[in-house]
């Protein structure tokens, strides 16, 4: 190894030693490849990491809204439960869930009559009043299945809950006894993330995670 250069003075009697800088070199070029390389794939890695959480928080987002409405139709349930309307659940099942909303969200655009879902912004909920059918239209089209193949959506409809006595198939208003009703979706669907430390998405296998809606809810 080369030593630097070592030069002396003398000020006041005593010796003052200088080590000349000019001998010491920089990064290589090599150096600063692998730098710009480490950086890049950080990037690479944070910049994922955020996409998946940002499609967490769209997911939060729409099952907490689910959560509330479900609550406000039992809500609505016992309501017509106490007041001995029961029977007035069998109309029911066709209403807008979002009526019962007493805050309904901000990305709620309101009653559609058989909307075309392209037309539709992503991140958006709506009624559609042909189909009976309270539809969000997915923002993080990417990271969303479902049996819908032309536009990512999660529809979901109510559902009267009753006693099928005669085994027909449907309601009979002097047969069949009414529970309540249910919000369900109309098909399976599933979002895919990514694990992000955490234990809900932990893959046994290493693949893809998932959280698949349920339709019995």
């Amino acid at each position: 190894m080369k030593q630097p250069r070592i030069g002396a003075t003398r000020i006041c009697g005593s010796t003052k030693h200088l080590v000349y800088l000019q001998d010491q070199k920089g990064f290589s070029f090599l150096e600063l490849v692998l730098v710009i390389i480490i950086i890049g794939l950080l990037l690479i890695v944070a910049i994922e990491k955020l996409l998946i959480l940002k499609v967490e928080a769209e997911r939060t987002a729409m099952e907490t809204i689910l959560g509330n409405l479900r609550s406000a139709i039992s809500l609505q349930v016992a309501d017509h439960i106490t007041k001995g309307k029961v029977a007035e659940l069998a109309k029911a099942h066709k209403t807008n869930p979002m009526v019962w909303l007493s805050v309904r969200p901000d990305n709620y655009i309101g009653v559609l009559d058989e909307p075309d879902p392209t037309d539709i912004k992503p991140y958006t909920w709506y009624f559609d009043k042909y189909n009976n059918e309270l539809v969000y239209k997915v923002g993080n089209a990417d990271y969303f299945e479902s049996k819908s193949k032309d536009v990512k959506r999660a529809r979901f409809k109510l559902k009267l809950d009753y006693t099928d006595a005669d085994n027909n198939g449907r309601y009979s208003p002097q047969l069949d006894e009414i529970h309540g009703l249910t919000l369900n979706s109309v098909e399976p669907y599933t979002w895919l993330v990514e694990p992000v430390n955490i234990e809900d998405y932990t893959s046994e296998n290493g693949t893809t995670a998932s959280r698949t809606g349920n339709t019995n809810k």
